[in-house]
């Protein structure tokens, strides 16, 4: 039986794993394998997937170890193996592992040496100031100082941790993933509530950037073993999780093309010589009219399949530099299509910016929108009902959690 090209090996099995495991179902008809410490339902029950558990998967060695056997059998099937990340700690382990996992990998990550550059938040504004990105005023607090803290801007404020990994691990009443704060007092309590817990990193206070969720953007963009980027697609978020774990990720997003963000990106992607995917979040501030970066995640966003929903099958990018050696041009993306991650009800009834809710209403009717889930390719009984269960139970979430933000 003849080897197929290549099979594609995704770390986890939540609906980003789900995302890139039917792009690459979309682009190749191949099947991908899941490895992961448990089954989620996305990925399981599916026509394309077969999921792989290994416990104490995030426990470095047994990754290692877990990996390299499983390539050994894999290799019996194809002639190469693509490892995707679909978290921040499933990417961590991957590339500090790259120089040992590359010997049985096609591996899309940044190089190791960049790694602590990018992943701490302090350290990748740093980068930000040497090659001209604009981002938010930002002050450091950390374990050994986060008493009486006096601020150089004004409330309200955003604080997130500077280790988003390390930050996942910790058990503390009230955490949130991200926190808009309006006054000292919870400013001083959150930072308590924190530094009681496991997390010991320090944590980044910004300038809280006004307006609603419809001001925010977020870029995809896969860069080629070359170093050089073959892809961008910018997304203009209109709603975001109001889930107090999942604060922060988007649940709606239409696509917007402007060329100055993406040559900025590129420049920036391609002097630090970054490889694989990426992916920023940052807002537009109506103050000084400057988009103004958050963050870098080493993979592709949670929401990534925006991406390959608008017609750019991120995970084709990946599969024709690293497999079949193509050396393309890039390519900015341009195109109007709506991502959603909520039922459309959702979408249309919470989104704070009425013009995007028309243009979603408009997208809508023209059927160009999708979910990452619903594929008309995957049809179990069994996966169906938890899919359309998973979506309905947003209605629930947001008559209990959602508030608005365009006042703040």
């Amino acid at each position: 039986m003849a080897k197929q090209d290549f099979i594609p090996v995704i770390l986890g099995t939540d609906v980003n794993a789900y995302g890139m495991a039917r792009s690459f179902h979309m682009a190749y008809g191949t099947e991908s394998r899941c490895v992961g410490q448990g089954k989620l339902f996305m990925t399981d029950q599916s026509s394309f997937i077969t999921i792989k558990v290994i416990e104490n998967f995030m426990e470095p060695t047994i990754f290692l170890q877990g990996l390299i056997d499983y390539a050994k059998e894999l290799t019996q099937e194809a002639t190469k193996l693509i490892l995707v990340a679909s978290s921040d700690g499933y990417a961590e382990l991957a590339i500090r592992h790259k120089e040992q996992l590359s010997e049985y990998y096609e591996m899309p990550f940044v190089n190791e040496k960049w790694i602590d550059e990018l992943l701490y938040k302090d350290r990748f504004y740093d980068l930000c100031e040497k090659y001209g990105l604009d981002y938010p005023a930002t002050y450091i607090v950390s374990k050994e100082q986060h008493t009486n803290v006096e601020l150089p801007f004004d409330y309200p404020i955003a604080l997130k941790p500077a280790d988003s990994v390390a930050y996942l691990e910790a058990e503390f009443e009230g955490k949130q993933k991200a926190y808009i704060i309006k006054d000292q007092a919870t400013f001083e309590q959150t930072l308590q509530n924190i530094y009681n817990s496991t997390y010991t990193g320090k944590m980044i206070v910004q300038d809280f950037i006004p307006g609603d969720d419809s001001n925010m953007r977020v870029l995809n963009a896969y860069c080629g073993r070359d170093g050089k980027v073959r892809m961008m697609c910018l997304g203009r978020p209109l709603l975001e999780d109001c889930t107090p774990s999942l604060i922060g990720n988007y649940v709606a997003i239409v696509n917007e093309y402007n060329e100055d963000i993406y040559k900025q990106f590129q420049q920036f992607l391609e002097n630090i010589g970054y490889t694989g995917f990426a992916n920023f979040d940052m807002k537009y501030d109506a103050r000084d009219g400057k988009y103004k970066v958050f963050e870098i995640n080493l993979r592709q966003g949670r929401s990534s399949f925006f991406t390959t929903g608008s017609g750019y099958n991120i995970a084709q990018y990946a599969a024709e530099d690293l497999v079949y050696g193509k050396k393309e041009p890039v390519v900015y993306a341009k195109t109007e299509h709506l991502w959603l991650g909520v039922p459309k009800e959702v979408a249309l009834n919470y989104t704070e910016d009425q013009e995007a809710v028309e243009y979603m209403r408009k997208l809508i009717a023209e059927n160009r929108y999708c979910t990452t889930l619903n594929y008309d390719q995957d049809k179990s009984i069994k996966r169906s009902w938890n899919v359309r269960k998973y979506y309905k139970n947003y209605e629930e979430r947001y008559e209990k959690y959602f508030t608005k933000k365009g006042d703040k």
